[in-house]
């Protein structure tokens, strides 16, 4: 095993997370050494997978090749880390080869578990089984969205943490939108089949939501677990659990399925000696300091922290590891902090959102005055924000370092770098 490679800085994953932190880092001190560890060629803007699948936009718009995005003075290595050494403060690649840091920076997003439901990933993007989680399936979305005049049409969501949690309603909002339009929506069997027990974690956007539910006449069904797709004979089994616990399998048919995976950390995050017993890695909620190694950080939808697994919240955390990876460099203590910032436009119909924006314990922190967008209620505002703004802010702004309402929090007592 080689290790004749060194870098101040070294990043795994070269998402949202990990590009955000390079950028971010790269505005504080120009000339640091950083390294980003990632195999993909391609980057996606997976925001704009929701847009896809309800055909707002085209799919080669949310992404762009890798080369495009990583900052130039980033050494970018196109390959996986299979071993994590915190001890002797190095990573070892897929090829063997072993880089060591000053800082690492863990930021590997979370795996899509298709495998965990029997019969999925065999039919998925056929059979009228698809999902906007995927690049390659959001556009199968709308052709189904397009397709179907009459029949049943169920959506699904399974049990947390999943990225995005309003992204499974977001799909079925704007499918009934569609569907209204072309005056079907009456001919359309529509159920939303939620493990959960609540249709949105944070009460104050809830209203707005079962005013749509209402409108569309969508049957709510909480407490249904997808746990296996027959997409030939296009029948879903559901795991349903009663009012009195005890649980039943209940199947079926469809002619539309749109399906949120089960989502669980990265096998080589799990099989780490950075992984909490769940396996995500393990990080303060404040700091994003790793628990056990004080000089590794993590953020994004990979981490334990209990924010919402959004690219609004890795937009807000970012700046809070970029300053804090420059305070233990400086054999500091890490001072930024982050108050688990998320947010989830909820693309309610075609042309409204309602903006959900909150903190850490469901605290609502919107970002604009009310009287320019008030969140709990469907905005056309917030629709321009999402199908418009967010985008470009997203490879112009938070790609490249900027920091537009998300400065990160520092202790007043602080010392000067």
């Amino acid at each position: 095993m080689s290790n004749n490679k060194h870098h101040e800085v070294v990043i795994i994953g070269a998402g949202a997370g990990g590009l955000a932190v390079a950028a971010s880092l790269l505005k504080r001190r120009p000339s640091i050494d950083i390294a980003v560890i990632d195999p993909a060629k391609e980057h996606s803007y997976q925001p704009g997978w929701t847009m896809v699948g309800g055909g707002v936009f085209k799919a080669a718009v949310t992404r762009r090749p890798m080369a495009s995005v990583v900052p130039k003075s980033v050494t970018h290595y196109e390959a996986s880390v299979t071993t994590f050494l915190p001890d002797d403060r190095a990573v070892v690649l897929a090829n063997g080869e072993s880089i060591s840091y000053g800082v690492l920076v863990v930021s590997p997003g979370l795996k899509l578990n298709w495998e965990a439901i029997p019969g999925l990933k065999e039919t998925l993007g056929k059979n009228g089984v698809t999902s906007n989680y995927q690049w390659e399936t959001a556009p199968y979305t709308w052709e189904n969205v397009q397709k179907l005049k009459r029949g049943k049409a169920i959506f699904t969501q399974p049990p947390m943490p999943i990225k995005c949690a309003g992204a499974p309603q977001k799909a079925m909002y704007l499918s009934c939108s569609e569907w209204q339009r072309q005056g079907v929506l009456k001919d359309i069997d529509v159920e939303f089949c939620n493990a959960g027990g609540v249709l949105f974690g944070v009460a104050d956007y809830v209203p707005a939501l079962m005013g749509y539910i209402d409108k569309y006449g969508i049957q709510l069904n909480l407490g249904e677990t997808l746990v296996a797709v027959d997409g030939e004979h296009q029948v879903a089994t559901f795991e349903v659990t009663n009012a009195d616990g005890n649980k039943e399998r209940v199947e079926k048919s469809f002619d539309m399925l749109h399906v949120c995976p089960p989502q669980c950390a990265p096998d080589f995050i799990k099989d780490s000696p950075l992984a909490d017993e769940a396996g995500w890695v393990d990080v303060y909620q404040d700091t994003l300091q790793h628990k056990r190694y004080k000089n590794i950080f993590g953020l994004g939808d990979g981490c334990n922290t209990p924010n919402a697994k959004t690219a609004a919240a890795v937009r807000a955390q970012a700046p809070v590891v970029a300053e804090n990876v420059l305070s233990v460099l400086a054999t500091q203590s890490p001072y930024a902090l982050y108050d688990g910032y998320g947010s989830c436009p909820l693309t309610v119909e075609r042309g409204k959102i309602v903006l959900a924006e909150f903190t850490y314990g469901g605290k609502v922190k919107p970002s604009f005055p009310k009287w320019f967008i008030d969140g709990t209620q469907p905005s056309y505002l917030a629709w321009l924000l999402k199908e418009k703004t967010l985008p470009w802010i997203y490879w112009n702004g938070m790609l490249k370092g900027h920091e537009w309402l998300v400065k990160p929090t520092i202790l007043s007592d602080a010392p000067k770098r």
